[in-house]
């Protein structure tokens, strides 16, 4: 299995990516958290304290190691563009409450971009992960839909659009499904966080088709006070586990 989170910036998408990937790590699946957002936080997320996160070196600044997988020095401008990665997932990555995280970091390409040893290394390493056939990979994606245009995800079985009950949160959902159908990828679910009363999960199923609704997660205050401590919501908050746990039982039933 393979997820890909996305939506708009604040939505709770590495509260989702998080809780679930520790609810498949508690029934002993391998589980690969990929954090792909600029603004890393799925380690908190997780459970890791805010000086563990702060230690981790993101891959997209491994520049020794993106020169000596795709062969790059300063006497040769050219590099392999298909580097040899499949064992840096294992290598590079955290352990935390079962779940391996790898923090993959931005290559900073300013005006048209750049293709630099250490964005086909990037690349390499995202791609590899949908050969991990046996692993449940959850990738935490960064907010907004440019990493759609880059192709990032397009390997990855599924995304989920987290939303919250908004009209501008519902035109993310449907741009994030034309894009994907762009890039070949075909489902597109959703899961309505931040749902506050019966009028709210009125408007979602109003406006979300039923066959791509996933489930709500209502407001909860035990997730805002995870956040402010910098702790995993899945440790503070049984409440949102359990609308969580709900949500996996129908990804679940859809694999």
């Amino acid at each position: 299995m393979k997820i890909a989170f996305t939506g708009k910036g604040g939505v709770g998408k590495t509260t989702l990516a998080s809780t679930l990937a520790r609810l498949y790590a508690d029934e002993g699946r391998p589980v690969l958290a990929a954090d792909v957002d600029p603004d890393a936080n799925l380690g908190l997320a997780l459970g890791l304290s805010e000086e563990e996160v702060n230690a981790i070196v993101p891959v997209s600044k491994m520049k020794e190691l993106a020169k000596e997988r795709t062969a790059a020095n300063e006497s040769n401008t050219f590099y392999k563009l298909n580097p040899q990665v499949s064992d840096l997932p294992d290598k590079l990555s955290k352990d935390i409450n079962g779940v391996k995280l790898l923090v993959m970091g931005t290559v900073d390409t300013g005006g048209s971009g750049c293709v630099c040893p250490e964005h086909v290394m990037l690349k390499a390493i995202l791609s590899s992960l949908v050969f991990r056939k046996d692993d449940v990979v959850i990738m935490d994606m960064e907010a907004g839909l440019e990493h759609l245009g880059r192709g990032t995800a397009s390997m990855m079985d599924q995304f989920i659009v987290v939303i919250e009950p908004g009209a501008r949160s519902v035109q993310t959902y449907g741009r994030i499904k034309e894009l994907a159908k762009d890039i070949g990828v075909t489902k597109v679910r959703v899961v309505a966080n931040k749902v506050r009363d019966e009028s709210d999960e009125e408007f979602v199923r109003t406006h979300i088709p039923p066959e791509d609704l996933l489930g709500m997660i209502h407001y909860n205050a035990e997730v805002i006070d995870a956040d402010r401590k910098g702790l995993s919501p899945y440790d503070l908050s049984p409440k949102a586990v359990e609308e969580i746990r709900a949500i996996k039982a129908v990804i679940d039933s859809q694999e």
